[in-house]
């Protein structure tokens, strides 16, 4: 009877393969992460990370999903166009002429009075930052935390302190607040930098801080877009053969690791609203569909960090006979 079940159990294994049930990873390089993925072969037991990786786009019931996200703002002139010497189309229709509604993680400085930019960068079209942040909140897009200075918090932590932070931090959600009338429930720190203790106060606080760490499940960390490279007259350092073909490698390295959601990370500039059409268009025949933060989170979050949790309870090992059955 042991041998049969041995049997059994290997071609069961073997059937699930064929049908692609099963895709081991290959070797390669997590983009989010400086840590080499390890080629594995079919072996006797399978890690739940293995399980994680292969079910996270079959298992979610969200399928496959975009959560585009868009830092620095409010950027009238991005939004809503350059009426300048060169004119470029606004992202708000951009996205509106796309059926995508997207989630703009504003600076708190930018959502006060007659405040409608950086005079010596950006062109005043007149609409001032509080009445673009009004227009996106009206067309149903998103409004989170990218603090209130757009300081660099871990070295505005070593400064001035970590109250400092949590300040700064909480000064933006209330500016956000005043005009949304929803407190901010996401944070996405400036170049993603923080330290490990403001982190923690500031979930205490009740955000959920955003990173590109590979200590988070791949469906929750960050897709970093790079766009901010590809930004001013001579760009240097823009992905090639351009910034839409380097978010899509992105895309399709996580979908190598079997991971099918995503939140991409641009910033208000005027060239990355130039390329939205593009990668929209793009992302749809790949059969993604377009959400906010919020619907993803509430669709992904939870099944994303149930893997992780099961790993740290039961180290891990499923034994190959439990997939046959």
């Amino acid at each position: 009877m042991g041998q049969v079940r041995v049997l059994l159990s290997v071609a069961g294994l073997a059937v699930l393969c064929a049908c692609g049930g099963l895709h081991y990873p290959t070797s390669g390089t997590d983009p989010n992460s400086s840590s080499p993925l390890v080629t594995q072969g079919v072996t006797a037991s399978v890690t739940s990370k293995d399980l994680s990786a292969r079910n996270a786009g079959s298992a979610y019931a969200a399928g496959k999903l975009i959560a585009l996200t868009f830092d620095d703002g409010p950027r009238p002139y991005v939004l809503f166009g350059s009426k300048g010497g060169h004119v470029a189309p606004g992202l708000v229709d951009v996205l509106e002429q796309n059926g995508v509604k997207a989630t703009f993680f504003v600076v708190g400085w930018r959502l006060t009075p007659k405040t409608w930019g950086e005079p010596r960068h950006e062109e005043d079209i007149g609409m001032t930052c509080i009445d673009a942040a009004e227009q996106l909140t009206k067309r149903g897009h998103e409004l989170e935390d990218h603090t209130y200075s757009h300081m660099e918090l871990r070295s505005a932590e070593k400064k001035m302190g970590e109250p400092w932070v949590t300040h700064d931090v909480d000064r933006g959600a209330q500016a956000i607040k005043a005009i949304t009338g929803t407190q901010p429930r996401y944070l996405r720190p400036p170049d993603w930098m923080i330290t490990s203790d403001a982190r923690r106060e500031l979930q205490h606080h009740g955000y959920h801080v955003l990173t590109i760490s590979s200590e988070n499940p791949m469906a929750l960390r960050d897709v970093n877009s790079l766009d901010y490279l590809c930004a001013g007259k001579n760009p240097t350092g823009c992905p090639r053969p351009s910034l839409v073909d380097g978010v899509l490698k992105q895309v399709e390295q996580r979908e190598k690791r079997g991971v099918y959601t995503h939140i991409l990370a641009f910033h208000e500039l005027t060239s990355t609203a130039t390329v939205m059409p593009r990668l929209i268009t793009d992302l749809k025949a790949r059969g993604y569909r377009f959400v906010t933060l919020a619907e993803y989170m509430d669709m992904v979050a939870s099944k994303a960090d149930q893997p992780v949790k099961q790993q740290a309870a039961g180290k891990g090992h499923i034994r190959v006979a439990a997939l046959s059955r």
